[in-house]
């Protein structure tokens, strides 16, 4: 039989040693998205598909649900068990990861997604970015090595092969995602800066050379060149995310006055950044912004005061995927990034990006709880 008495002392415990005002931004955060997908995205969304006309809100609102459970989840484990969880999660959907060009499903030139016929489709390197960041941050805080680069070539040994197969697929947008957040974490660690930007270099170097003369990457280097070259007729989505952001102006045209939503395909998921300016207004926009920002300043002021280097570093790492991943949806929307397929934390539409955001979100409130002596 379930103790009662256990489980109510055990949330109350969580409740009163968590972060309240964290938790109250990511709460706010995935509300707004809610709110958003409703009387901005849904409607439309469904329209395409001839769906029931909530059908998107409905998904949103279920997989919003089970995020805040998985959460509650990750927000109250012990660290260590935190840590042995994050490695057999790791180990699984490192293995979705690599099936996805046997078995992945083919979506616009990519095949990015598992489609199995027991759970929704998903994303595996979604799913799996939390993990990695926790595995990557154990690695280098570790100071047992006798030396000292032998923990960042560890961790690079461990996501390599993860931005290897995300390179074949192709997700230039997950790989630089992920090889930005991993720099990051090696430059907090203390490395020696001439290591680190000559390593950066050679990295970039890689990465523009696969983008222009390997033939898996076509379509990306035609964004490229979409992007820097807007007359060649490949920019059409990030054109109409410009024009729908400078069509609203400061204050929107008004909720369901939008375009943006018929005329791009993705737009409650990679556009919906545009479709909230559109409907809203760029000061709306810059509002959402400064909830970003105050959430990540409220994460680094506990890094800051953190002693532990694990969990400074696990912070570092979760803080910093979103705030890049943040940075390239709206550089993307308003035209300073080329077109990489990236979603929104906590706002775009999308099951696999929810339910990573929510596990990003338990380990923030997992590791900035108050500490019990």
């Amino acid at each position: 039989m379930l103790n009662i008495s256990k489980i109510v002392n055990f949330y109350y415990g969580w409740w009163k040693n968590i972060d309240k005002f964290i938790l109250f931004l990511i709460f706010f955060l995935f509300s707004l998205g809610l709110f958003f997908s409703l009387v901005s995205t849904s409607i439309i969304a469904s329209d395409k598909l001839n769906t029931n006309t909530y059908y998107f809100f409905i998904k949103h609102f279920l997989f919003i649900i089970l995020g805040i459970s998985i959460l509650i989840i990750f927000s109250a484990i012990e660290l260590e068990k935190l840590v042995k969880l994050s490695t057999i999660l790791f180990l699984i959907f490192f293995i979705f990861l690599a099936l996805v060009p046997i078995i992945g499903v083919e979506v616009k030139g990519s095949a990015r997604w598992i489609d199995l016929p027991f759970i929704p489709r998903f994303q595996p390197i979604e799913i799996l970015k939390p993990f990695l960041i926790i595995m990557i941050s154990t690695i280098i805080a570790a100071n047992n090595q006798k030396n000292i680069y032998f923990k960042y070539f560890f961790s690079l040994i461990l996501i390599l092969p993860v931005t290897l197969l995300l390179i074949y697929q192709p997700d230039i947008g997950q790989t630089t995602l992920i090889i930005l957040t991993w720099f990051c974490l090696v430059f907090v660690s203390g490395i020696n800066l001439l290591f680190f930007f000559s390593f950066f270099g050679l990295t970039f170097s890689v990465l523009i050379y696969l983008i222009l003369y390997v033939s898996k990457f076509e379509y990306i280097k035609r964004r490229l060149f979409a992007f820097f070259d807007p007359n060649s007729g490949n920019s059409y989505q990030s054109e109409r995310a410009s024009e729908a952001i400078s069509n609203g102006g400061f204050f929107g045209q008004g909720i369901g006055e939008g375009t943006l939503n018929s005329k791009v395909p993705e737009a409650h998921t990679d556009y919906i950044i545009s479709v909230i300016s559109e409907e809203f207004g760029v000061i709306i926009v810059l509002t959402i912004m400064l909830i970003f920002l105050i959430f990540s300043f409220n994460i680094i002021k506990k890094i800051d005061k953190e002693n532990d280097n694990k969990v400074k570093l696990i912070l570092v790492g979760v803080v910093s995927i979103i705030l890049f991943q943040t940075f390239i949806h709206v550089g993307v929307n308003i035209r300073i990034l080329p077109t990489t397929g990236m979603t929104l934390p906590f706002l775009s539409y999308g099951g696999s990006s929810i339910i990573s955001t929510s596990i990003l979100s338990g380990i923030i409130l997992n590791l900035t709880k108050r500490k019990i002596s």
